[in-house]
């Protein structure tokens, strides 16, 4: 997520030797997040929770994992915004937050659902978009909401490896931050 590169091989004598390694299609909808690489395979998300790994030198796709946001109970989340804008890794898991207020772990390998939480109050109206962050075994996630509806604002942490909520940072209007 920054402009610049170590990389030395593209520069402006070979620029000119580039070409298509191989492509694929994806259906019609909504965004399609930047791609993470991680060991030759590459992971990225379409539509509302379609999950692709793909083998990053030949394209063939090595699976798909559907969240499925468009069976969720609560609709008024789901078409609220565009769908999530990312995904992260971390130990051979794939996290994903969803329209819906779920943030799930995807076994990397297989493309195996490893757990799913809900995380937001049912009632309120936010939703989430952004990717989530990981880092030292644990999840980080925000929300979206608040171009729509009076929403709170809060971030939460989740251990990675079993999604039990760590902590919740939020604030509330009139109140200072808190967590617990």
């Amino acid at each position: 997520e920054q402009p610049y590169s170590p990389l030395r091989q593209i520069n402006a004598k070979t620029v000119g030797k580039l070409g298509l390694g191989w492509s694929i299609d994806l259906a019609p909808g909504n965004t399609t997040s930047v791609p993470l690489e991680v060991g030759g395979k590459l992971f990225f998300v379409t539509g509302f929770g379609l999950v692709h790994a793909v083998d990053a030198a030949t394209g063939r796709k090595l699976w798909e994992y559907d969240a499925r946001v468009y069976a969720a109970k609560d609709q008024q989340r789901v078409g609220e915004a565009w769908g999530p804008r990312g995904i992260a890794w971390w130990n051979d898991k794939i996290y994903l937050g969803t329209m819906d207020g779920r943030l799930i772990a995807i076994d990397a390998k297989t493309g195996k659902e490893v757990w799913s939480r809900q995380t937001l109050t049912k009632g309120d109206f936010n939703y989430i978009t952004g990717a989530p962050r990981v880092f030292d075994g644990k999840v980080i996630i925000g929300f979206g909401g608040a171009d729509v509806n009076f929403t709170r604002g809060y971030v939460s942490t989740y251990d990675a490896e079993t999604g039990k909520l760590l902590w919740r940072w939020y604030t509330v209007p009139g109140d200072p931050a808190k967590g617990f």
